[in-house]
């Protein structure tokens, strides 16, 4: 997955420190400036906010790469353990052994 890259035309600091000229009609300059002092700071606050996400995406997508390596080891590590020297036949044996034991002749009854 490819990251876009903006491309900036001013920096915080630009917009600060940008002076305008003044004509014979022109803005008021105490205007310019609050209004470029609001700009300074939303541009300011966008720039963190990207880099915030820009940092977030490179750790969900190394999360996301690590992900099948996890869940290949989880399956291996999760598999039945079986004690050693037992079978799925002894296993069944002791089964069919507690079932008589606990019911008694009532199965042989029910067939």
């Amino acid at each position: 997955m490819a990251s876009e890259q903006f491309e900036y035309n001013l920096t915080a600091k630009e917009i600060l420190e940008k002076e305008f000229k003044t004509g014979l009609r022109g803005y008021n300059p105490e205007d310019v400036d609050e209004f470029l002092d609001l700009v300074i700071k939303d541009y300011g606050s966008f720039t963190q906010e990207i880099e915030t996400l820009r940092e977030e995406n490179i750790r969900l997508v190394q999360a996301l790469d690590e992900t099948p390596k996890r869940s290949a080891s989880s399956q291996v590590d999760s598999a039945p353990v079986q004690p050693v020297g037992t079978t799925n036949f002894d296993i069944l044996k002791r089964l069919s052994n507690l079932e008589k034991h606990v019911f008694g002749n009532k199965l042989n009854d029910n067939y």
